[in-house]
């Protein structure tokens, strides 16, 4: 069992970052809160939740301890596996999502793409006596935007394409958020879009 991976950062995308440790390149998937904390670095280290499948050894990386345990949280509720807890985290900060644990707020739950009712009521109900709302430290998610937007609109219909979006349904709206937010980072872009939904 990996607790953390420290090296190198040879390669971070909105999904998913390269780190080089003793010439071996450890894939972890990540999600954009995570990515907007290391983009710019060169040495990370990365929280690690491994999960072993019968095909697959996968390997997912967060920057705070926070987030990986909110990660951990959500992979205990029935329905919710790696992928949904991922976006659910790419999609929300762990502040904002403690909150609308702490506030049973189902409709923000909902937000996240791929999250129903049902699921959303679920998260919330077996999660609310296991987070404090004031325990939680804010992560600073705000990043500076890449010199080209339509650079930063590109790399964000990728990560969305890497996450498993549609293409044509996701550069529609990206295109859309991109418009309205001139300027916005990648990972702005990709938060706007899955707030307003694909």
């Amino acid at each position: 069992m990996y607790n953390y991976i420290r090296g190198k950062l040879d390669e971070a995308t909105p999904a998913y970052a390269v780190i080089d440790c003793g010439g071996v390149g450890y894939l972890l998937e990540i999600t954009i809160n995570t990515y907007s904390q290391i983009k710019d670095l060169d040495e990370v280290k990365l929280l690690v939740h491994e999960i072993v499948r019968e095909d697959a050894h996968l390997l997912f990386g967060f920057y705070a301890e926070a987030e990986r345990d909110m990660f951990r949280l959500l992979i205990g509720v029935n329905g919710v596996g790696a992928a949904t807890a991922r976006l659910m985290l790419s999609s929300l900060t762990v502040e904002e999502l403690t909150r609308a644990i702490a506030d049973q707020d189902v409709k923000r739950v909902q937000k996240v793409k791929g999250i129903g009712a049902k699921t959303a009521q679920r998260i919330l109900l077996e999660l609310r006596d296991k987070v404090d709302p004031f325990a939680v430290p804010s992560l600073d998610g705000a990043a500076s935007g890449l010199s080209s937007n339509n650079k930063n609109t590109e790399e964000a219909l990728s990560a969305l394409v890497m996450l498993g979006f549609p293409k044509a349904a996701s550069e529609k709206v990206v295109s859309k958020v991109a418009e309205a937010n001139p300027g916005a980072s990648v990972e702005d872009i990709i938060k706007l879009t899955l707030a307003h939904g694909i």
